[in-house]
């Protein structure tokens, strides 16, 4: 019987917290991406430069590209992608901030999934920290994330669990495939899918309505500088972001890393503070004490529990 590698929660703590770091700047450029440009044009044009940067990375370190196992590769960058247009064609229809709270529904996810899939056991610190960490969410969005729920927010929730699930196949069915790996494959989805969209968007092309919607309807066009700029930064910024990200879930427990995967909206709001003065509320201050608190609970039983490996202290956490 194959022993299960160790976790290395804490290292897997730090990459999510660069990971944050990088895509919390990023993604507060979305919306300056967003005033020229499609969803669909964004994502088919991210992944063609983000996956030549990877090939360049591959020549020079000497790095294979090539999956082990293409079906576990192919199923799980499918996953992730569809979680990723389902997401932002959410945006057409949702408040933002309805959006994201759906997404971050993954960490009760991959509890469940982890739980009734695979039989992993779940303790108490893990259950609560997921509370905590999802009430401090649902605090920083904002009361209108409940005031505001209907049955059209079952999709971000969706999105929230092909997330999770895409998660927990990082290390369930891909595990020893190189993160570049699978990053490769992320890239990949989500540049087919984006180029999809815009085949058929020049199609069938629609009136482009006011609001988030344009983004989501908005065929190929010819945008100007700061598009492209703003899209070579997104790509950079991805792809050693989302490769930290991978990387966190492949040298631990998915249901950790998904509770501290929470850090990146905090890490958001502290980029629009600083780019475009954006001031948060006393409610998302208390919000993201808790995100931390739900954190530092899992760090800190991962170190108690690592410290106790030796006796075979009992995973339930």
């Amino acid at each position: 019987m194959t022993q299960a590698k160790p976790d290395r929660t804490l290292a897997a703590a730090g990459l999510i917290l660069v990971y944050a770091a990088i895509i919390g700047f990023t993604d507060n450029f979305v919306q300056v991406i967003a005033r020229e440009s499609g969803l669909w044009q964004f994502h088919a044009a991210r992944s063609a430069m983000a996956l030549p940067l990877l090939l360049l990375a591959a020549w020079i370190l000497g790095l294979d590209l090539k999956p082990r196992r293409w079906g576990a590769v192919v199923a799980r960058s499918s996953i992730h992608g569809a979680a990723m247009v389902i997401y932002f064609g959410a945006l057409a229809f949702l408040p933002v901030a309805l959006v994201a709270a759906g997404l971050f529904t993954a960490p009760i996810f991959v509890l469940l999934i982890s739980r009734l899939a695979y039989g992993h056991q779940i303790g108490p610190v893990r259950i609560i920290a997921v509370a905590l960490g999802f009430t401090g969410v649902v605090l920083v969005l904002g009361p209108e994330v409940l005031g505001e729920a209907s049955l059209a927010a079952v999709l971000p929730v969706a999105a929230g669990a092909l997330y999770a699930l895409g998660n927990i196949a990082t290390r369930e069915w891909c595990e020893g495939e190189p993160a570049e790996v699978l990053l490769a494959g992320f890239f990949g989805a989500l540049g087919l899918i984006g180029v999809v969209g815009m085949a058929a968007l020049t199609l069938f092309p629609q009136a482009l309505p006011e609001g988030p919607a344009a983004f989501l309807l908005r065929g190929p066009v010819w945008p100007g500088t700061e598009f492209w700029v703003w899209t070579f930064v997104q790509a950079a910024g991805s792809l050693l972001g989302v490769g930290l990200m991978i990387r966190a879930y492949q040298i631990t427990d998915a249901g950790r890393a998904s509770v501290i995967e929470y850090v990146i909206l905090p890490a958001s709001a502290f980029w629009a503070w600083i780019i475009w003065g954006e001031l948060l509320t006393p409610l998302a201050w208390i919000g993201m004490a808790l995100i931390a608190l739900a954190g530092g609970m899992i760090a800190l039983r991962a170190r108690v529990q690592e410290a106790g490996s030796a006796g075979e202290l009992p995973e339930r956490a």
